[in-house]
């Protein structure tokens, strides 16, 4: 089996992004989708695109999905069909199968049958521009799992020309500083010790409790 193969099922807005973008990065890709169109759409910017029915376990078999790595079932709205399409790939022996789901209901069944991960893409988006719209002086996040995040920002006016071990970030704000960039989009330098002073323009990253950095940047406490 090779380590290289991804499938997309499913080739709405949501699974054919996903699949430009894996090909971009030079991921060998297999989609199939019933709808004519859609397949030849993106047919020139994968390895193999498929129309069929991704219910059928023989149409999955004879697209190679046997051989994939990882496979993403793309198509949230009906249900059966992501059930069904999950229940092949596992019996086709997929090792790794992430599934869209359009509401909570559709999620928890969907991890129930063996879906190794199971997608929101709404509600992702939701939280993302939500937290878009109140940062102050963060940057960027990005989720690891539930309550904890990877976050970049700005330094506070109040941490500056003060060693990392009185700034006690640990015990106000549940963070650990990975490192820090001399300025945005900078090399990150991960040479901290207790005794290190950021410098004015320097760029914070550091693993946060989410709900914990985030709540303290919206209220504008990271001053």
């Amino acid at each position: 089996m090779s380590e290289k193969i991804i499938g997309v099922l499913g080739l709405g807005i949501f699974g054919a992004t996903l699949a430009e973008k894996l090909a971009k990065f030079g991921e060998e890709v297999i989609v199939i989708d019933n709808k004519p169109n859609h397949v030849q759409d993106i047919a020139d910017l994968v390895s193999k695109a498929i129309i069929g029915d991704i219910t059928n376990i023989e149409t999955l078999r004879d697209a190679g999905i046997d051989q994939c790595h990882q496979v993403i079932i793309a198509t949230g709205n009906n249900l059966e069909s992501s059930v069904l399409a999950i229940m092949h790939c596992k019996k086709l022996g997929v090792p790794y199968i992430a599934a869209k789901a359009k509401n909570e209901t559709f999620e928890e069944v969907l991890y129930e049958i063996g879906a190794n991960r199971v997608i929101s893409p709404e509600r992702e988006s939701g939280r993302t521009l939500a937290s878009t719209l109140m940062r102050h002086r963060i940057h960027n996040i990005f989720y690891l799992e539930e309550g904890v995040s990877i976050v970049e920002f700005e330094l506070p006016d109040s941490w500056q020309n003060k060693e990392l071990a009185k700034l006690n970030l640990r015990d106000k704000y549940d963070l650990n500083i990975i490192g820090y960039r001399l300025r945005k989009n900078a090399r990150l330098q991960t040479d901290i010790s207790p005794d290190t002073i950021f410098p004015e323009q320097a760029t914070i990253v550091a693993v946060a409790s989410s709900d914990t950095f985030e709540k303290y940047d919206y209220l504008n406490y990271l001053k």
